[in-house]
C-alpha cells in the first residue's frame, strides 16, 4: 500500500500544484486516494486504539461533529503521505516567508521539521479525522497548535458529496488588508486531496509582497454523513 501511495504522489504535476498554491492559496488533488483507502480509514472511526484524543466539537463551539487525533505511531498510509508530500511543500513553504520577510525557514524532511517541534514542546501528533451528521458544520478557523506551524496542510475527502451526502461544503476564507473578505467553496469528490494555507498566503501588490489571511471551515450537512482527514505537518503542545 506504501509504495502504490507514494507511486500516486510522485506522479502528480507539482508545478501546476506550486502554481495554484502561490496564486491561490489551496490546490485540489484529484483521484489522491483510492476507494479501497477511504473505505478502510472510516472503518477504522470507531478503533480507540488508534487514536489519543476525541473531541466533541459542539462542546467547546467549534460547530456541530466530532473529531480523532491519531496517536503515534500513524497507521503506514498516513505516515507516508506526510513524509512523501511534505518535501514537494517545503519549497514553497520558504518562499513565502522570504517573500513576506519572516524569519522562518523549513527543514527540507519532515522528520527536521518533527525535531523542530520537539524542541518547542511540541511533541503530540494533529493529524485527524473528522465526522459530520445532519447539521452538521465547522466554524472558520486556523490550526496553528504551537509557535512552530507549518503555513500548508491538506484534507483527503472520504465520502461522495451529493451520494453519501449533501451540503458540507469546504469553506475557505480569505482578508486582504483594508479590503471585504473574499469566500471560496469547493466540492471536492472523493478521494480527492485538498492542500491549503493554514493561515496565510503572500500576494503581490505595487508596492511588493503583502499577506492575506486565510480560514477554513465546512458548511452545514443537509443529509447524510461526511468524514475527512486532515494532515497537519507539525506537531502540536496538547
Amino acid at each position: 500500500m506504501q509504495e502504490e501511495m507514494i507511486n500516486r504522489i510522485l506522479v502528480i504535476n507539482w508545478d501546476e500544484t506550486t502554481f495554484s498554491m502561490n496564486n491561490k492559496g489551496y490546490a485540489v488533488l484529484p483521484n489522491f486516494l483510492s476507494d479501497a483507502n477511504c473505505e478502510n480509514l472510516i472503518e477504522n472511526y470507531g478503533n480507540d486504539q488508534l487514536y489519543r484524543k476525541t473531541v466533541v466539537m459542539e462542546r467547546y463551539r467549534f460547530g456541530l461533529g466530532e473529531y480523532r487525533y491519531f496517536d503515534y505511531p500513524l497507521p503506514n498510509l498516513i505516515q507516508t503521505i506526510r513524509e512523501t508530500v511534505y518535501p514537494y511543500l517545503a519549497p514553497i513553504a520558504n518562499l513565502w516567508m522570504k517573500v513576506l520577510n519572516i524569519e522562518q525557514t523549513f527543514p527540507n524532511a519532515l522528520h527536521d521539521l518533527k525535531s523542530l517541534c520537539n524542541a518547542n514542546n511540541q511533541q503530540k501528533p494533529t493529524v485527524l479525522i473528522l465526522k459530520y451528521g445532519i447539521g452538521g458544520y465547522n466554524t472558520l478557523h486556523q490550526d496553528l497548535y504551537g509557535d512552530v506551524y507549518f503555513p500548508m496542510q491538506m484534507v483527503l475527502f472520504l465520502n461522495e458529496p451529493d451520494a453519501d451526502y449533501t451540503g458540507g461544503e469546504f469553506v475557505l476564507t480569505q482578508q486582504t488588508p483594508r479590503a471585504q473578505s473574499k469566500a471560496i467553496v469547493l466540492k471536492p469528490k472523493k478521494g480527492d486531496a485538498l492542500i491549503f494555507t493554514t493561515n496565510f498566503k503572500p500576494a503581490k501588490g505595487i508596492k511588493g509582497y503583502y499577506r492575506v489571511n486565510m480560514k477554513h471551515g465546512v458548511s452545514e450537512l443537509k443529509s447524510g454523513e461526511r468524514h475527512t482527514l486532515g494532515i497537519i505537518f507539525h506537531d502540536a503542545t496538547s
